[in-house]
C-alpha cells in the first residue's frame, strides 16, 4: 500500500517551510495543501482542532501538529538521513535549542520588528541577548548540526532567512556581522546552500506581504 503524506501549510510560514525541508531532506513524496489562514479549510480544522493552525502533517490519515513535533515524527518514521543526533545527550541538546528558538527568540525578534514603537528598543536588546546564546552555541561548527543540517538548523531557518526579510521590511537591524560573526556566517552559508535555497519562499514576495500586512511603505531606493 502506498503511503499517503499530506502537508497543510502556508507559503510564507517558516514553520511550514521547516517541515517541507525535513520531508525533502528525507526524499519523502508528499502532497502540499496551501491554506488561507484567514479562511481555514474544514480539513485543517478537522485535523488540528486544538490549535487550528498550520502546519499539519497527515500520514496515512493520522494527523501530527506543531512543526518541531512533526519533524521528530518524520525523523523517527523514516530513518535515513537522520535529522536528530543519535547520542541521547546531543539529541536532548538539539531539542533544547530548537525549543529555545521557538519559545524565546521568535517573540523577541517579532517584537523588535513589528511591536509597538515604544517597546522596540528594549525588544532589540532582548533579541540581541538571546541571539548571543545561539552565537556561542555555534562555536566553531559550520552548522548547529556539526557538518550536516540538523534539527536546530531547520528550526533556525526563521533566523537564517526570515530575519533578513524583517530587517529589510522595517529597517530594524538585528543580525549584524559585527555583533554576530558566527551567526552571520551560518546565515550566509545556510541561504546559499542549494537545497535550502530552493525550499525558501520568494524574498520579494515575502517583503511585499509584510509591508502590506503592517502598512509599511516601500523604503526609498
Amino acid at each position: 500500500m502506498a503511503e499517503e503524506v499530506l502537508l497543510f501549510g502556508t507559503w510564507g510560514s517558516p514553520f511550514s517551510r521547516r517541515v517541507e525541508m525535513a520531508l525533502k531532506l528525507k526524499g519523502i513524496e508528499y502532497k502540499y495543501i496551501e491554506e488561507d489562514i484567514t479562511n481555514k479549510s474544514a480539513a485543517l480544522l478537522k485535523y488540528n482542532p486544538v490549535h487550528k493552525k498550520i502546519p499539519v502533517l497527515v500520514h496515512n490519515g493520522k494527523p501530527v501538529a506543531e512543526s518541531l513535533v512533526i519533524i521528530e515524527y518524520i525523523d523517527e518514521t523514516w530513518k535515513h538521513h537522520p535529522i536528530l543526533p543519535k547520542d541521547p545527550y546531543e539529541r536532548a541538546n538539539a531539542r533544547f535549542w530548537a525549543k529555545f528558538i521557538d519559545e524565546k527568540c521568535l517573540a523577541a525578534i517579532w517584537k523588535s520588528c513589528f511591536g509597538e514603537e515604544k517597546e522596540r528598543e528594549k525588544a532589540v536588546e532582548e533579541a540581541s541577548e538571546l541571539l548571543k546564546f545561539l552565537e556561542n552555541e555555534l562555536k566553531e561548527k559550520r552548522s548547529f548540526g556539526g557538518e550536516t543540517i540538523g534539527l536546530v538548523d531547520i528550526a533556525a531557518n526563521v533566523i537564517g532567512f526570515w530575519v533578513g526579510v524583517f530587517e529589510e521590511t522595517t529597517g530594524v537591524e538585528l543580525l549584524t556581522k559585527e555583533k554576530f560573526p558566527k551567526l552571520s556566517n551560518w546565515t550566509n552559508e545556510y541561504v546559499s546552500n542549494s537545497f535550502i535555497k530552493e525550499n525558501l519562499p520568494p524574498r520579494d514576495k515575502l517583503i511585499a506581504y509584510f509591508r502590506n500586512r503592517f502598512g509599511i511603505p516601500n523604503a526609498s531606493k
